[in-house]
């Protein structure tokens, strides 16, 4: 009898798809804030600093949700747990195309902030439940992937909708994505667990269990999981990847526009490509990782790639190699996100993936405050510059906390050969 692949073909496509349209709904602003008419309708012509705040306030309330829904994923499991933030995402997108004012906007931001902060406890819990260590890094990449095809796609989609039906239109089609793919796929394809599933057979079964037995066979509980600096280490990874991620996602259309003076078709081009880049980043890092079982030192070096990018970027005349540059970071920061949800998986148990993951998702707080403070930045400064270095800044800070992990790194993998022996692919 043949092992099945049920986590393959079953669970990796609803976490794809998760990912893809929760980034649409997430993402989906930076573009629609480059529309003249949805500025003015809604009072923010000129208001650089108050534009931030659509995204500070869609994850204040995203980084403590975060928290909340991984104890609620760990209680009542990440099927449930999916459909639950997948309603929420849909109502709320409906609530934005029918927003008449910046604060009725906003309200509706921070209540998909609120639904939307079950991505990381339910993508990291089906992956410790589903999946055996040695694939842990191609399992991430199946969301993580989605995490940059759904802006590649969505800047192009969102674009078009905009000039043939208006902002509000972009609304009604996100949350028409909302309710009849990811919530279809979530309610017919998954379950919580590989026992749970029709058509895992005992072989694929067995594959799955004796991998995770044997790797986290040392994990106890939370409370363990917080007393290892490691854990924590990665938590400041994540802390400041979330800044550069939505630093650098939220204002580089912005930027394109007014910094380098691209046109809107120009700029959605070179928008599209990052998210691209960054996509074929992440299959690749994932891929390494696995095989190489050196994840820190992969994403420290990775780190360092961003950031010479993003100097290249502020000091350089050509606006081309400037989008580039900017597409470069973005895809740096793809890559220490393979890394950094890869260890968290690792260093987790099974029985405490969701609180691990939510409490990981909190720091997507800082990342809201980044983009408010580089509008201020940006407002103050006449240009994006100090923005751009501040950026630089977190994304050293990130690779020497990521080097901090490489000594034991070596033994941990060197412990883990004999796992990847046993648990070798049919």
């Amino acid at each position: 009898m043949k092992r099945s692949r049920v986590r393959w073909y079953y669970i990796a496509p609803p976490i794809f798809f998760f990912w893809v349209f929760g980034q649409m709904d997430k993402l989906g602003i930076s573009v629609i804030i480059t529309n003249h008419k949805f500025l003015k309708d809604l009072g923010l012509l000129g208001e650089t600093a108050k534009i931030g705040f659509l995204m500070t306030g869609f994850l204040l309330f995203y980084g403590f949700a975060n928290i909340a829904w991984g104890f609620i994923v760990d209680k009542i499991g990440p099927r449930k747990t999916a459909i639950i933030g997948t309603l929420i995402w849909g109502i709320t997108m409906i609530m934005g195309g029918l927003s008449s004012s910046y604060g009725l906007f906003m309200a509706s931001r921070m209540i998909l902030g609120i639904g939307e902060a079950v991505l990381f406890p339910v993508c990291n819990k089906l992956i410790s439940n589903w999946f055996p260590p040695r694939e842990f890094g191609r399992a991430q990449s199946t969301w993580i992937i989605g995490d940059y095809l759904g802006p590649a796609i969505g800047t192009p989609i969102i674009i078009f909708t905009l000039n043939l039906g208006g902002w509000e239109a972009s609304f009604f089609l996100l949350a028409a994505f909302s309710f009849l793919i990811n919530l279809p796929l979530f309610l017919f394809l998954t379950r919580d667990d590989p026992k749970q599933h029709h058509a895992v057979n005992d072989l694929e079964l067995q594959y799955i269990q004796e991998g995770q037995k044997a790797q986290r066979s040392h994990h106890t509980g939370f409370g363990d999981l917080l007393k290892n600096y490691k854990y924590w280490m990665i938590w400041l990874v994540m802390l400041v990847d979330s800044v550069l991620f939505y630093g650098i996602s939220f204002w580089l259309p912005t930027y394109l526009e007014k910094a380098r003076h691209f046109s809107t078709a120009l700029m959605s081009s070179w928008v599209s490509s990052s998210w691209i880049l960054a996509l074929i980043t992440v299959l690749l890092v994932g891929y390494i990782a696995d095989k190489t079982r050196r994840p820190s030192f992969i994403g420290a070096v990775i780190f360092f790639i961003g950031a010479i990018a993003l100097i290249t970027a502020t000091s350089t005349n050509i606006s081309s190699l400037a989008a580039l540059m900017m597409g470069v970071g973005l895809a740096a920061v793809g890559g220490v996100l393979e890394i950094s949800q890869l260890l968290l998986v690792e260093y987790s148990s099974k029985e405490t993936a969701g609180k691990a993951a939510g409490l990981m998702g909190f720091t997507n707080i800082v990342g809201g405050f980044t983009t408010a403070f580089m509008g201020y930045l940006v407002e103050v400064s006449g240009s994006f510059t100090a923005a751009i270095l501040f950026l630089v800044f977190n994304a050293v800070i990130g690779a020497i906390a990521l080097f901090t992990l490489v000594p034991g790194e070596r033994k941990h993998a060197a412990n883990q050969s004999d796992i990847v022996e046993m648990n070798s692919e049919v």
